[in-house]
């Protein structure tokens, strides 16, 4: 809350302030010119003026938001110090006022620069993240079967290349990794939540959970809330 994110933590803004008991976010998107596709161009989104954010609960463990209506809706899952957002729209929000097509979808984030300096941590958290989608993924694999199971292998299949086409974009991400340790912690969550995991209570982190036996339960994922109460929630 209160921090300016940037996409892919290269350009735009993106910022989540507290309304009352629920939240807006400052929105300003980052695209191309239709008329001359090498300029870059800019669009605040409400003219710049906070959004009313449309609370749709932690449906896959973290808190999610919508910015419905407009030229632009938008679907904001709340990760640790970043935001996954998703155009509702198709891939491509296009302003012909503004001469700007915008492409929102991505994760926002810190800018690189920030971001150098914890590459370790998120590097030795990044194991433990692996760890709980793994385990999470062998326990949902054993409890379902048929036609349940089948969707669920196929995001699996599709986990790896899903992260890597996110995070490839991502400013100096070979540098520091923060963009696959959120993506990776984003699906230990979201596994975790179909298993019935209470993620909403404070959890130890992938990076501090200590190594448990194979045959114990799996590892429930980070808490991207890091042990504040979830502002969905208040």
């Amino acid at each position: 809350m209160g921090q300016e994110l940037l996409l892919n933590g290269l350009n735009g803004s993106l910022k989540l302030e507290r309304a009352g008991t629920g939240a807006t976010a400052r929105i300003v998107l980052p695209g191309n010119k239709i008329s001359q596709p090498v300029e870059t161009c800019k669009v605040p989104l409400n003219a710049g003026s906070p959004l009313t954010l449309s609370s749709e609960g932690r449906p896959e463990g973290v808190g999610r938001f919508e910015v419905s209506g407009g030229e632009c809706p938008l679907r904001l899952d709340v990760l640790e110090g970043a935001v996954l957002v998703q155009s509702l729209s198709g891939s491509v929000c296009t302003f012909a006022a503004a001469d700007c097509a915008t492409t929102p979808t991505g994760l926002w984030g810190p800018a690189a620069a920030t971001l150098i300096t914890r590459a370790g941590e998120f590097e030795a958290s990044r194991g433990g993240a692996d760890r709980a989608v793994r385990e999470n993924y062998k326990l949902m694999s054993q409890r379902l079967r048929g036609p349940e199971l089948r969707p669920v292998v196929t995001e699996q299949a599709a986990f790896s290349s899903d992260r890597e086409q996110m995070c490839r974009t991502y400013a100096r991400e070979g540098a520091h990794g923060f963009c696959n340790l959120r993506f990776t912690e984003a699906r230990a969550l979201a596994l975790a939540t179909r298993l019935g995991v209470n993620t909403s209570t404070a959890a130890p982190s992938a990076s501090a959970a200590p190594p448990r036996p194979r045959r114990k339960p799996p590892v429930e994922g980070m808490n991207p809330d890091s042990g504040s109460t979830p502002f969905a929630d208040q």
